[in-house]
């Protein structure tokens, strides 16, 4: 097993690492999923990602067939206040992606706080997750979300 410096860990996750937010609809209502991943293509790169679990003593990784890459992924709120969010405090991001984890930060601190289960709470966790990752793909438009809680 290969042992990883922190800094090294901010800079890889720098270039291939992703902060996000996604949203699902559930009985009514919309479950905000917080996550941070990191996905390399083919099975050689196994090893960084089985690193980064380790290091990181959190998480999983699992093979996307839609794109044929392995991901390491977190999606635990309390793994990501505890584990990795402070990583990044302490070994920061250099690129644009300190920005999407400074609002994941945010949705992260609202979620703690329970104010994704009401209508405001949920409404500015959308509008932050909507400025985020302006290249990813989303399954809702952020106006269809909007108008399913009555906004």
């Amino acid at each position: 097993m290969i042992n990883l410096h922190p800094n090294w860990i901010s800079g890889f996750v720098d270039g291939e690492g992703c902060f996000s937010v996604s949203f699902s609809k559930r009985n009514g209502w919309i479950e905000v999923r917080p996550s941070f991943s990191v996905c390399q293509s083919g099975k050689r790169f196994c090893h960084i990602l089985k690193a980064l679990e380790t290091f990181f003593g959190c998480g999983g990784i699992r093979f996307s067939a839609n794109d044929g890459t392995y991901k390491y992924e977190v999606r635990s709120l309390e793994d990501l206040q505890t584990r990795i969010l402070p990583h990044f405090e302490k070994y920061p991001l250099e690129s644009i992606k300190r920005k999407d984890w400074e609002k994941l930060c945010r949705i992260c601190a609202l979620m703690k706080r329970n104010l994704h289960k009401n209508k405001k709470g949920l409404i500015e966790i959308i509008d932050i997750a909507y400025t985020m990752n302006q290249s990813g793909k989303r399954k809702y438009m952020k106006e269809e979300l909007l108008q399913s809680i009555g906004s």
